[in-house]
């Protein structure tokens, strides 16, 4: 199976995910061993590789957003409207932090990352939660262009 770019999204999600639900000590080594991890995964049940750019693709999203961390959670507490960010949940929280720095930190187009993070949520969290993560993102977009 060939990997794409979405493929190494989702593979940064489920790395932000694990990094916000145990915050690693050192980032090299966390996505070092998630490697690992999903290549052992790889051998027994046929998934896409991670390989070149599109590893580098998700490591870039991962790293940036773990450096970025208080960064990142400081343009979405405004965004949140009377929500706090510990609230949300963690996928939810996953993908909007890399939105916001994909956003800030990336020559994305500003609506691909929103799609890209809509279509993120919905696999990994609940439909309801696209209504949430489109209309953060939005604002922060909207905002970011002022």
């Amino acid at each position: 199976m060939t990997a794409t770019r979405r493929q190494a999204r989702e593979w940064a999600i489920q790395m932000l995910t694990a990094a916000d639900l145990n915050p690693p000590e050192d980032i090299g080594t966390f996505i070092a061993s998630y490697w690992e991890e999903l290549a052992s995964l790889d051998e027994d049940e046929g998934r896409a590789v991670a390989k070149g750019k599109l590893k580098g693709f998700a490591e870039e999203r991962v790293a940036g957003v773990l450096s970025s961390l208080a960064e990142i959670d400081g343009v979405l507490k405004p965004l949140l409207e009377h929500w706090d960010i510990d609230r949300l949940g963690t996928v939810e929280r996953a993908v909007l932090r890399m939105g916001v720095w994909e956003m800030d930190h990336t020559e994305v187009p500003k609506p691909v990352v929103i799609n890209e993070a809509i279509d993120l949520v919905n696999w990994f969290s609940s439909p309801k939660s696209r209504t949430l993560v489109n209309g953060i993102l939005d604002r922060h977009a909207k905002a970011s262009r002022a």
